[in-house]
């Protein structure tokens, strides 16, 4: 199909209201809730506290000691840092008051602490450490971890086998380990050492450089050398059946996907993974090489429903396709690039299932990526209200809403695509993915709206207002009258919510007829616009947005076909065409009655000319389509399509 771009013209539209709910989707709602009740409000209300701000960290060195038939964790965390601030001589952490800290140990001798009840460690320096002066510190820990959320540290069972698994999103870092837990400072590089009873495997970050053997136990040993924020790191412990899957990759060593799976699971799971592998390659085409291919990417099963995207090895509950290239997405959209606010969650869950959503298009079928489409849509629409922008941070359910930091934040970019093209749309994405600052660190939306726009040169703060911040979505009418190779369009819309009273984007109109058809690219700024169009055939049928590009719902297409071909008609001229003050109308017998009618159907003018050849001044018309309605003495009526400039 041909893409045709069009102008407008005029004016007109209404609006309705209501409001929100919530559901999620790899973070499964039902379990969700029951977590959400157990956890206490301090977790829920968690922020980033300002105390931990003075300073950069650099580097861990996590050492944890654990046992999956205990619910107990004992644990030396060693953190190299650099002061960014004057006068530095204390270092706050984030960690559950539960917990306790047996010492604190800088350049080897013991400093003063206080673990507070706020869930804050404040260590005292004995001196002022200079601003860009690296230094380091040791805390040693212990205890019954305090899981809340979505399971921060969890010791449960498997098939009657002891598990231990941790899940730290978003909030949940600092009940299991002394961290800095913010958006906005990732660790540049970490060790991970885990000793366990030598049964049981340990899954972490990175690459596994050693298993020690430690008398009855086992010392393992990962190391990763990419920034990671706080919540991204993470540990599986239980009796893993492992084994690799291979992505190759063009040029270059293929990419090793390293799967740690229960034993029970063994064999449905290696039917099950091989579906990455042209996944990986899609994504490794579209969006650049896996961030982290000097290292691993993996996947370890976990006792939760859904999966968590931890840096190189994702934590999920089965090896369902849609699943893993959810959370294979994420380590670009998510852990490479990382939304800077629980805000912009979008960024991160939004992206991913779109990404998901595209492998639909891309490796599927045309029937499957439409039902895919078809799917969001629907649910997004099911309620009035609820913006992609995260209101109430307070709040983990409504941070991993399906409906909107996955489904309309999906579409949204969906949208975006329609709007910039697709050129330009994977360019941008790729320019914002690897932009300095933003590679490797974090993101807000508004850094993704400069890299669109600087792309494709098009002001998309009006778009952002509407469908980031704004809540619902639009219903658009149609009213089409096809007269020959002339089409008008008047283009009414009303909205769901009052936060917008006008979703002002181009619209997707398809024209089909003679065998033939063509997308029109209307560029829908006010409702009641019309648009006059004069095609390469004859219409016979008008469709909208029959590809699923925009998010909408109950839209309506009104067609009229006009012109001397239908019984009863007589044929009409009417010049110039269109016009701007006075127009001409000639006809083979004289006209009893003469209507111009807008795109409602209303006359806006009549005249009884008893005349086979009159004028009629429209210079008070305002711009747009209109009919031009003549009856004659015989009943007969000639209808002709008129644009007036």
């Amino acid at each position: 199909m041909r893409i045709i771009t069009f102008l407008f013209t005029t004016l007109f539209f209404s609006l309705q209201a209501q409001s929100q709910t919530d559901d999620v989707i790899c973070k499964d709602l039902d379990f969700l809730v029951a977590k959400e009740q157990q956890a206490q409000q301090g977790l829920v209300n968690f922020r980033s506290n300002p105390l931990t701000d003075g300073y950069d960290l650099k580097y861990h060195r996590l050492e944890w000691q654990v046992d999956p038939t205990q619910n107990y964790i004992k644990g030396s965390i060693t953190s190299y840092f650099e002061p960014t601030v004057a006068g530095f001589q204390q270092l706050n952490f984030d960690l559950n008051a539960t917990l306790n800290v047996n010492d604190v140990l800088y350049h080897g001798n013991p400093v003063s602490f206080i673990l507070m009840g706020n869930d804050m460690l404040q260590i005292n320096l004995p001196g002022v450490i200079p601003a860009g002066q690296l230094d380091s510190l040791t805390v040693a820990y212990e205890g019954v971890p305090d899981s809340g959320g979505f399971g921060s540290f969890e010791q449960t069972t498997h098939n009657g086998d002891p598990i231990i698994w941790t899940l730290s999103e978003p909030y949940g870092a600092k009940d299991w380990w002394p961290c800095k837990q913010d958006l906005n400072d990732k660790i540049d590089s970490i060790d991970v050492f885990v000793t366990t009873p030598q049964a049981y495997r340990v899954g972490s970050n990175g690459v596994l450089v050693s298993e020690t053997q430690s008398g009855t136990d086992k010392v393992y040993h990962w190391k990763h050398r990419h920034p990671i924020p706080a919540y991204l790191i993470a540990i599986a412990v239980t009796n893993y059946s492992v084994y690799s899957d291979y992505v190759p990759v063009p040029g270059g060593d293929p990419i090793e996907v390293l799967n740690y799976v229960f034993p029970e699971n063994l064999a449905n799971a290696q039917s099950s993974t091989p579906n990455l592998i042209p996944i990986m390659q899609f994504y490794n085409d579209k969006f650049g090489l896996y961030p982290f291919a000097d290292e691993k990417y993996g996947h370890a099963q976990f006792g939760w429903g859904g999966g968590m995207e931890h840096q190189t090895m994702t934590f999920l509950v089965g090896f369902g396709t849609s699943l893993m290239a959810h959370e294979l997405a994420h380590q670009w959209f998510g852990d490479k690039v990382t939304c800077g606010s629980w805000e912009d969650i979008w960024l991160n869950e939004g992206f991913a299932t779109y990404l998901d959503g595209l492998t639909n298009e891309f490796l599927g079928s045309p029937e499957a990526w439409y039902n895919w489409k078809a799917g969001r849509i629907s649910s997004i629409t099911s309620q009035p209200g609820g913006s992609v922008w995260v209101d109430d941070t307070t709040s983990v359910n409504r941070i991993f809403n399906s409906r909107l930091s996955y489904s309309k934040g999906a579409m949204l970019l969906n949208m975006l695509r329609w709007t910039v093209g697709d050129d330009n749309f994977f360019q941008a994405l790729n320019n914002y993915e690897d932009a300095a600052g933003i590679a490797y660190g974090y993101a807000k939306t508004a850094n993704l709206q400069f890299y669109f726009e600087s792309l494709s040169g098009i002001d998309l703060t009006s778009f952002f207002n509407d469908w980031f911040y704004g809540q619902g979505y639009p219903s658009y009418q149609i009213s089409a009258v096809a007269d020959g190779y002339d089409l008008a369009l008047s283009v009414g819309q009303t909205t769901s919510h009052p936060s917008v009273d006008f979703f002002e984007m181009p619209i997707p109109v398809k024209v089909s007829g003679e065998g033939q058809d063509t997308i029109l690219r209307l560029d829908h700024t006010f409702s009641g616009q019309t648009f006059m169009v004069t095609l390469p055939f004859k219409a016979s049928a008008v469709e909208f947005d029959p590809d699923l590009w925009l998010i909408s719902k109950d839209n309506t297409v009104d067609f009229t076909l006009t012109g001397t071909a239908e019984a009863g008609q007589v044929a009409v001229d009417v010049y110039p065409n269109p016009a701007n003050e006075v127009v001409h109308i000639a006809a083979p017998m004289p006209v009893k009655r003469m209507e111009i009618r807008n795109s409602a159907g209303t006359a806006v003018k009549t005249l009884l000319p008893v005349s086979s050849s009159f004028e009629a001044n429209v210079q008070d018309l305002p711009g747009g389509a209109y009919l031009v309605v003549c009856y004659f003495e015989n009943g007969m009526q000639g209808v002709k399509l008129l644009g007036k400039l």
